[in-house]
This record gives C-alpha cells, sequence and structure tokens, in this order.
C-alpha cells in the first residue's frame, strides 16, 4: 500500500503545484498584457520559462520554512501534509471559478495548521514559525501598496517634462520586468510545493531528514511552469482590467514593486500571497497618480477574499485530514 500512496501524494503536490501556476500566471502576465507591451502568448511564455528557472537560482529558504517550521516533529504525517494540499487545491479551484484573486500560499499555511491543530492540538504549532509565516503574508501587500506608490510618484516626478513618447520606454522595459518577475514568483512560489513535498517525504520515511531533493524542486518547476504556461484567463482579467485602465507605466512600476517584495521574502524564507503583493502594487500605483481612478470596490473584494482564506482552508484542512484519517 504505501508505494500506490506515495505515488498518490506525489501527484497531488504536484497538482497543486500546477494550479498554483495556473492560478497565478495573472500576477506575472496581466499588466503587461493590459499596457500592450507583449502579446498574451508570448507574455505567458517568457513567465512560464522564467517561472521554471527560477527555483533552481535562488536557494530553499521558503521551502524550509514550509516543511520545519511551522508545526512540530509529531505533526510530520502522511495525513497532515495531503490535508494541506487538498484544502488548498479546493480553494484555489473555487477562487479561481469566481475570478476571485486569492492567496495560494495563505491556503497551504491554514490547511497545513488546520490539520495539523485536528490531529495533534496545539502542541504540534511551532508558535515562532508560525508567526514568521503570517507576518510575511499579512505585511507583504502593505509593502507592495507601498512601494508601488513610491515607484511610480518618483517616475511621474522625474517625468513630469517628458513627451508621451517615453511611453515607449516603459513598454519595452517590461520585456525586463516579466522576466524577474518571473523569476521571484517561481522561486517564492514553487518553494511551497518543495517544502510540502519533501515535508511528505520525511512522513513516508524516503527522507530520513529534511532536506530538498534536486527531483522535487526540478519537478516543482516544471509543473508550476506548466500550469503558468496555460494561463488562468478569469484572474488575468480581472487583474490587467479589472482595477483601472493599466498603462505602460502603471504596469512597469507595479512589476518593480512587485519583484522587490517576492524575491526579498524568498531570501530571508518568508512565503508571501504573489497575488496579494502584485495586487496592492497595482492598487499603489494607481493611487500614485490619482486615489479615485481605483475601482476600490474590486480591492475591497481581494482583500475580503485575503482575510478569509486561512480561516476557511483551516477548517478544510482540518476536515479532509479527518477524513484521511479515516480512510489511510
Amino acid at each position: 500500500m504505501l508505494e500506490p500512496l506515495l505515488i498518490i501524494f506525489i501527484a497531488i503536490a504536484l497538482l497543486f503545484d500546477f494550479l498554483n501556476g495556473f492560478h497565478d500566471s495573472a500576477n506575472v502576465v496581466a499588466t503587461t498584457i493590459a499596457s500592450n507591451a507583449m502579446s498574451p502568448r508570448a507574455a505567458l511564455s517568457i513567465s512560464a520559462l522564467t517561472n521554471f528557472i527560477g527555483p533552481f537560482l535562488f536557494g530553499v529558504a521558503v521551502a524550509t520554512t514550509i516543511g520545519t517550521e511551522v508545526v512540530s516533529a509529531e505533526a510530520v504525517t502522511v495525513p497532515t501534509a495531503m490535508a494541506a494540499l487538498l484544502s488548498a487545491i479546493v480553494w484555489n479551484l473555487i477562487t479561481w471559478w469566481f475570478g476571485i484573486p486569492s492567496s495560494s500560499s495563505h491556503a497551504l499555511i491554514g490547511g497545513f495548521v488546520g490539520a495539523a491543530l485536528i490531529g495533534f492540538g496545539t502542541s504540534a504549532i511551532q508558535i515562532e514559525g508560525l508567526t514568521k509565516v503570517l507576518l510575511a503574508l499579512f505585511i507583504s501587500p502593505i509593502l507592495g501598496f507601498i512601494f508601488g506608490f513610491i515607484i511610480l510618484a518618483i517616475i511621474l516626478w522625474i517625468g513630469r517634462g517628458f513627451s508621451p513618447r517615453v511611453n515607449e520606454f516603459f513598454r519595452k522595459g517590461q520585456w525586463i520586468t516579466t522576466v524577474t518577475l518571473g523569476l521571484s514568483h517561481g522561486t517564492n512560489d514553487a518553494q511551497k510545493t518543495m517544502g510540502i513535498l519533501t515535508f511528505g517525504l520525511v512522513a513516508f520515511g524516503v527522507l530520513d531528514e529534511f532536506v530538498v531533493p534536486t527531483w522535487v524542486i526540478a519537478a516543482s518547476a516544471s509543473a508550476i511552469a506548466l500550469g503558468t504556461a496555460l494561463g488562468g484567463w478569469r484572474l488575468i482579467k480581472t487583474m490587467g482590467a479589472g482595477f483601472y485602465r493599466i498603462r505602460a507605466v502603471h504596469a512597469f512600476s507595479s512589476q518593480v514593486a512587485g519583484t522587490i517584495v517576492i524575491l526579498g521574502a524568498a531570501l530571508v524564507g518568508g512565503p508571501v500571497s504573489t497575488t496579494q503583493v502584485i495586487s496592492s502594487t497595482i492598487v499603489g500605483a494607481g493611487s500614485a497618480e490619482r486615489v479615485n481612478m481605483v475601482r476600490w470596490g474590486l480591492a475591497g473584494q481581494i482583500a475580503m477574499a485575503w482575510l478569509l482564506t486561512i480561516p476557511a482552508t483551516f477548517i478544510l484542512g482540518a476536515v479532509f485530514y479527518l477524513l484521511l484519517v479515516a480512510i489511510l
């Protein structure tokens, strides 16, 4: 029974990674497409390639945080890992269907903690590690807004005497910022799958300790790249046209801001929601030009999803854990 169950677990982990890429492709390409800097196919192709490359470049600090710092050794079990993945998959599909940008990171953490808590009680939760994760998840959108606002404000101030032809610079500049944002996204998001997958391999006894194997990095990078290539068009439309009419300067500013926050968090081991970060950088850039140009109703919906994701997946994680324990 062990080998088939292990194969099923790996498949579920890679399905989560694929859906993460599919769900989050809007984060990287929506503003690029909306500002007519690239065609949709070119933007998605570049994003998929950079999402594949990113996980190989910047270490596994986020994976280590997910796999070793959130729950204690007693909760390192197969049902815990599978319940976390299943709860995140279900939530991603629900929010994708309704076109609401939500966080795969929030979903995974919520399910992970819900499963560990229902199975092993409060002693299974490492408060210091969970606090680190929650701070990264909740502070990063605020930083995204601030950086988006500041970067566009500086650009508008420097370029106030330039002709409209300067927009061509920001349009072409997105060929660079789309690459950097894709590398950042792949680095941070694929590591979440690496962390939970390696966690599961320890639970199965395949690994004696938490060390991310090269094949796990390659498999996670491939799954998120494939999901990104196929693109979640419902969410691309929401993020590319929902907040305001995005021009090249807004897209450029939000992509630079997003790269700074997402890559910076990855380097220190902080899992962040790329969806929430990019949404907030877009809103921040728009606000720097004119506050009332932003459709704040949509921003409110995303903020509500941001607040609801962890409680909802916490419950789903607990339910899936009980079901899996009964089945296994």
